[in-house]
């Protein structure tokens, strides 16, 4: 029933389609992509597996582009089954901003342009027999946990590690983001979880970490002099273990190993679907999965929401949107695309689709790259511009 190579599979290509600067170059890119169908991660990463990369060779056509202008382009060449381990959301993403004024931001799906390819993958795995029940392999929905876990546990290592916050900062977190936390997990887990049960439940997570210090004193009467000593000792020891676990390396990644076999152990098989059995359901224990919740949403409000990554989010997507505006100029723009980009170009016919060859070379650069690129249009670096990008 589980297929462990395409298992394997989707968790090392899920991300592909992430763009420089990662969310922020998500964001500015959708926006740019309004009228054509917008941009989004997971539907990119669809695109370059099923589209953009070149394995195929599609004769009597300009790169995989015929004479009319069609995308003939057929990507990896990809089985079925692989596809579909990618498919996180069985949705079509709305193709102008018009038909989604009350969302804003980038909408989770795949892009019209690959419609047929996902009306064929689910007619082979016969997805397209449970209409109304959201199409998701049992290959994709252990991908996404484990995605899920990643995101609480090695984000969170990383926070440490960049100075973000310390292990003893979860403890103490200010009222504001308990509240915001607790706000989004229940809305995640579709139940409601207060503030109290987000402290509680990190307390409870960490309870290892932070244990009392003070061996020995079991059942001994706490005189006012003993009770300072404990407690301030305490205080001193959880500091100290809070600074080792943020700046040793070993101590990180075996608090983050603990984390991932917690929710690793949690996760089972729910039910098997007789009838199509790359449809069976994955289950995530409930409780595991509020701690998950509260962990990840905790690093976005400590970390994605601070004043120094928020610095570099208004500076990339000025980046991503400078970069976008020259490709996209009257003047020309598509001759700043390498050859390759530049041929399939203008081989389409459609100016939507045009646009989206533009989007899909920005959404392949490094951050570096993308940096490079922006330098030599604005002279805001000393390189050559002879140089070859």
């Amino acid at each position: 029933m589980i297929e462990p190579d395409v298992a394997e599979f989707a968790g090392l290509a899920h991300d592909l389609g992430h763009p420089p600067f990662g969310h922020f170059g998500e964001e500015i890119l959708d926006e740019k992509m309004a009228e054509d169908g917008g941009f989004e991660a997971n539907a990119q990463t669809l695109r370059i597996l099923t589209k953009t990369e070149k394995k195929c060779l599609v004769e009597n056509t300009q790169l995989g582009i015929d004479a009319d202008g069609r995308d003939k382009r057929g990507g990896l060449d990809l089985t079925v089954r692989s596809i579909a381990s990618v498919l996180k959301y069985d949705r079509m993403i709305p193709a102008t901003r018009g038909e989604r004024p009350d969302n804003p931001g980038p909408i989770k799906g795949y892009y019209h342009s690959e419609l047929a390819t996902i009306r064929a993958v689910k007619q082979n795995l016969g997805g397209d027999k449970g209409a109304g029940t959201p199409f998701k392999t049992v290959e994709c929905q252990i991908m996404d946990i484990a995605d899920d876990i990643a995101y609480s546990t090695y984000d969170l290592e990383d926070s440490f590690k960049a100075g973000f916050i310390r292990p003893i900062d979860l403890l103490s977190a200010p009222e504001h983001v308990v509240k915001n936390v607790a706000a989004k997990v229940s809305e995640s887990v579709a139940k409601p979880i207060s503030p109290a049960e987000v402290r509680e439940r990190i307390r409870a997570i960490f309870f290892d970490v932070f244990a009392p210090p003070v061996k020995g004193l079991e059942g001994t009467k706490m005189t006012e002099p003993l009770y300072e000593f404990v407690h301030f000792n305490s205080i001193e020891a959880a500091n100290r273990i809070a600074e080792l676990y943020a700046q040793n390396g070993y101590y990180r990644t075996d608090l983050t190993s603990k984390l991932v076999g917690l929710a690793v152990r949690k996760v089972s098989i729910d039910s098997v679907d007789s009838a199509i059995p790359v449809l069976s359901r994955v289950e995530f224990d409930e409780d595991q999965r509020i701690n998950v919740e509260i962990l990840k949403h905790y690093v976005y409000e400590s970390q994605i929401l601070s004043q120094k990554v928020q610095m570099a989010a208004r500076r990339s997507k000025e980046i991503i949107a400078t970069i976008f505006d020259a490709l996209n100029s009257s003047q020309k723009g598509y001759l700043l695309l390498p050859d390759d980009f530049k041929q399939i170009y203008l081989a389409l016919k459609d100016a939507g689709l045009k646009r989206r060859v533009l989007c899909d070379f920005i959404a392949g650069m490094t951050d570096r790259y993308a940096t490079e690129f922006y330098a030599r249009l604005t002279s805001e670096a000393p390189y050559t511009i002879f140089k070859p990008l």
